[in-house]
């Protein structure tokens, strides 16, 4: 008799999940509200262009290259990696600073803005690549069970680092305000401030200038396509427009789910859908986690994104294009210090038709602009189009170039979307932060301490936020279920 899976949600980690799980020989089916696979990673295809509507940030290729390859495949089975060169601009109010595909480009640039920073970078970087291999070759790999899995003679002897900061350590190495915006940009992944993120996590700045920013043909839904089709080929069945309303518990230990008011019997449940929302499908006395606890956590910002067509192609752009003319301070204590809307916020523009033709129809360009915010924030349509009229006009003056007259049309997805669509809590997007007292054994635990049975993945419990921990966050949980579950 084979044990019955139940997985809640479609996104990165669940789709992980399921095929460690198939391989393992479950029987598992996958339930998704929405009517297309991906979760958070979804498609958006109008009159042509085709948007990644989630991440669209490929870095860490060795991670998605490590998940295939622990079934006997490959990236280049499903798609087809190009490395962006140059990886991403970022626009200052007075000069742009290019960031290269290679260490001797980037530490070039870093010279042309200040004088001998190169040394130090060069340093940087090396600590960066050092608490990289370590991330991911040993903390990362922890199902964040106890505090002893990141006591380890390689942590032990680095103990420091999960008490500085990235921001102390950047400041203490460059004084120049732009090249300091630069090495902290990349840890906004993680969802903290630099200020409040250990800086151990420095090896996102490895990821950045060491392994470079890439770009699978067709959009990142080119991977999830690829999930899927893994999945199925290893007899994951997947079910779309499949709303799950209740986790039935009996004792203390999982019977099943109601999907669209349909009880299913299943041995276990793993969730992949928002945390909090997931234990909102219990009964209140199975839950680990109390309201008061929720909103004591520091979440990863919402965002607000625009999705839009122009009719012709842009200049003076890149893939990925930062806007940082304004002060990085003060956006990130409208995000998290006194949540509320920026007065002059940092954005955020991916061009994906820069570098892959097939994004675009011929002669135009499909263009996704994305401003960070605070979670739980009124959203209106009116603020909508102000902040939309806001970035278009300083889009317009850093690139000097008009470009209103030549959209198409435009869409956007905002922190009533993010509730709606992924029942995700305060409509954050990225999950929740990666500070000191969010790190490993202090997130929300992958097995439930109250219920036999289930169990949770993906952004907001170990490792964290961003796609590559979501598929580490799926080979996880499948590892404790193995265990747990025999």
């Amino acid at each position: 008799m084979h044990k019955t899976i139940s997985i809640i949600g479609s996104g990165f980690s669940s789709l992980s999940a399921s095929c460690y799980l198939a391989k393992a020989g479950y029987d598992v089916s996958v339930y998704e509200k929405n009517d297309t696979v991906g979760g958070r990673a979804r498609q958006l295809i109008k009159d042509g262009f085709t948007f990644d509507i989630g991440p669209s940030w490929y870095w860490m290729p060795d991670i998605f290259e490590k998940f295939f390859n622990d079934f006997v495949k490959s990236t280049s089975d499903y798609y087809k990696l190009d490395k962006l060169s140059p990886a991403y601009k970022i626009f200052f109010s007075d000069e742009v600073i290019t960031i290269g595909d290679h260490m001797d480009q980037i530490c070039e640039e870093f010279e042309r803005i200040e004088s001998g920073s190169s040394r130090p970078l060069r340093k940087f970087i090396a600590q960066a690549q050092d608490h990289y291999d370590i991330a991911i070759n040993k903390v990362v790999l922890k199902p964040g069970v106890s505090p002893f899995e990141l006591v380890t003679k390689d942590t032990v002897t680095r103990l420091d680092r999960f008490f500085k900061t990235i921001s102390s350590e950047v400041r203490k190495n460059f004084k120049n305000p732009k090249l300091i915006s630069t090495l902290e940009f990349p840890v906004l992944f993680l969802g903290a401030k630099p200020s409040q993120t250990p800086s151990f996590y420095s090896f996102m700045n490895f990821a950045d200038f060491g392994l470079g920013t890439w770009h699978p043909k067709g959009g990142m839904y080119e991977i999830i396509k690829a999930m899927k089709s893994l999945a199925e080929s290893l007899g994951v069945k997947i079910y779309t427009n499949s709303n799950v309303d209740k986790i039935t518990v009996e004792n203390g230990k999982t019977k099943g789910i109601t999907v669209n008011g349909k009880f299913i019997a299943s041995d276990t449940v793993l969730s992949g859908a928002d945390y909090h929302h997931s234990e909102t499908l219990l009964d209140k006395k199975y839950r680990q986690y109390s309201e008061a606890y929720w909103d004591k956590r520091t979440f990863a910002p919402s965002s607000l994104l625009f999705y839009v067509g122009f009719n012709k192609k842009l200049k003076r752009i890149e893939h990925h294009n930062l806007f940082f003319d304004t002060n990085f301070e003060n956006h990130a204590e409208d995000i998290y210090d006194n949540p509320k809307w920026p007065e002059n916020p940092l954005f955020y523009v991916n061009f994906p038709s820069v570098t892959d033709k097939s994004m675009a129809p011929e002669g135009c360009e499909t263009g996704f602009f994305l401003i960070p915010i605070a979670p739980n924030l009124e959203d209106t349509p009116e603020l909508r189009q102000q902040y939309f009229d806001i970035i278009i006009n300083r889009f317009e003056n850093l690139t000097q170039q008009n470009i209103k007259d030549s959209i198409l049309f435009k869409e956007s997805f905002c922190v009533n979307d993010f509730i709606n669509e992924y029942n995700s809590y305060k409509g954050n997007a990225y999950g929740m932060a990666n500070t000191l007292r969010q790190t490993a054994f202090l997130r929300p635990k992958l097995k439930s301490k109250k219920v036999d049975g289930l169990y949770f993945t993906g952004q907001l419990t170990v490792p964290g936020p961003g796609v590559p921990p979501s598929l580490i966050s799926g080979k996880l949980v499948s590892e404790l279920i193995k265990k747990n579950e025999v």
